[in-house]
């Protein structure tokens, strides 16, 4: 599974010809919005021109279901994509096109190819907030994205004894872990592999502060190479 970081909380993973992304923020919208949140990292087109076979929207904020982005995917009718989302982004999203638009959440589970999505408890400023438990049925592999989300102890509850890969945001600001909590809530995961994200976008932070030994920083638009 080759796994590349969008920015931000995207993240694109590719199998041979299956394709997943999640949360795509490619555009420069937020800035409209909130003038000191200017993208630090340009758009690589390249990825606008990808075709996923399963798109994931965790939540209806800008750099998540990103209004500029998404229709760039969307609106597309030589394809026909599943789209797995929340309620708050479903009722947005369906409006685009033909996809399979479903409505994906918390405890709603999705089966594709060798793939099976579970959408799991999420604790932010968007209540249908979720994060999405991805399973590789035929390697064995679970990878855990947490989306958008603060530490809540009713979070673990949702999620299996064995994670393989865990992304978790670590900027500490819009209802985030910050580096601390993000610490503490990888150790209780205990996930054999930690991929911190949304940091570096529209501030400075590097994630210096979040330390856990199996730790793999990841770079825009490369490929997180997981051991």
């Amino acid at each position: 599974m080759k796994i590349t970081w969008l920015g931000q909380a995207g993240l694109l993973f590719e199998d041979g010809s299956f394709s997943i992304m999640i949360d795509p923020y490619l555009s420069n919208s937020v800035v409209k919005v909130e003038p000191k949140n200017d993208r630090r990292v340009p758009v690589n087109e390249r990825f606008l021109s990808l075709t996923p076979d399963v798109m994931i929207f965790t939540h209806d904020h800008l750099d998540h279901y990103d209004p500029e982005t998404a229709p760039v995917f969307l609106s597309r009718k030589e394809t026909c994509m599943t789209v797995l989302c929340p309620t708050s982004v479903w009722t947005k999203a369906r409006q685009n096109g033909h996809h399979n638009y479903v409505q994906f959440n918390r405890h709603t589970v999705w089966t594709q190819g060798d793939y099976r999505f579970t959408s799991v408890k999420a604790v932010h400023s968007d209540p249908y907030a979720i994060g999405v438990l991805v399973e590789d049925m035929k390697k064995s592999k679970v990878y855990y994205v947490t989306g958008d989300t603060l530490y809540n102890e009713d979070i673990f509850a949702d999620i299996p004894k064995t994670v393989d890969v865990l992304f978790l945001p670590v900027n500490g600001v819009g209802n985030n872990m910050n580096m601390a909590d993000a610490n503490a809530f990888a150790k209780r995961i205990g996930a054999r592999t930690v991929v911190p994200f949304h940091f570096g976008m529209f501030d400075s932070l590097v994630p210096t502060g979040f330390d856990p030994e199996n730790i793999v920083v990841p770079t825009v638009y490369q490929e997180i190479v997981i051991q």
